[in-house]
C-alpha cells in the first residue's frame, strides 16, 4: 500500500479539505479510459464535451450534475448480442461511468446523442453586473 501526500496535507493549508477532494476526483477521472471523449473550447464561456458512446441509446444513458460533478453514466441491460457468437469483438459492450468536475459557476445548457457521439455544452453564465451605492458617513 502507498500513501500519496499532498500540498494539501500541509498544516499551513487548513481548511482546503473540499479542494483536496477535487483534486483527488478529478485524479480519478483521468485515470478512466472509457469511453474515449474531447472537450472542446468552443468560445471564451462554452465548453463541449464530446464522448463516443456508440451503440448506447438514450435510455441507456444518464447525465446527472451535483454540486458541481458531472457523471454520464452508461448502462447496458445485458440482452444486446447475448446470443450472438462473435469471432472478434472489438466494440465494447460495457457500462461505464465517467465524472468531470467543473468550475464555480459553470452549468450544463444541453446535452444530445447524434451519430454514436454524446454532445454535452457546458456554459459559464455572465453573472449580473451589480450596482450597489455606498453611503457615506459623517463622523465628528
Amino acid at each position: 500500500m502507498t500513501t500519496r501526500t499532498l500540498v494539501f496535507d500541509s498544516p499551513f493549508l487548513l481548511g482546503f479539505e473540499h479542494t483536496r477532494a477535487l483534486v483527488e476526483r478529478a485524479a480519478k477521472a483521468a485515470t478512466e479510459g472509457y469511453p474515449p471523449y474531447n472537450v472542446e473550447q468552443l468560445a471564451d464561456d462554452r465548453l463541449r464535451i464530446t464522448m463516443a458512446v456508440a451503440g448506447f441509446s438514450p435510455d441507456q444513458l444518464q447525465i446527472t450534475l451535483e454540486d458541481r460533478q458531472l457523471v454520464v453514466l452508461g448502462r447496458r441491460d445485458g440482452a444486446d448480442g447475448a446470443q450472438a457468437a462473435y469471432l472478434h469483438r472489438g466494440i465494447a459492450a460495457r457500462g461505464f461511468q465517467r465524472t468531470f468536475v467543473l468550475a464555480d459557476g459553470m452549468e450544463v445548457e444541453d446535452a444530445s446523442l447524434e451519430h454514436g457521439l454524446l454532445h454535452i455544452d457546458v456554459v459559464r453564465p455572465e453573472p449580473p453586473r451589480q450596482v450597489r451605492n455606498i453611503p457615506i458617513r459623517t463622523v465628528g
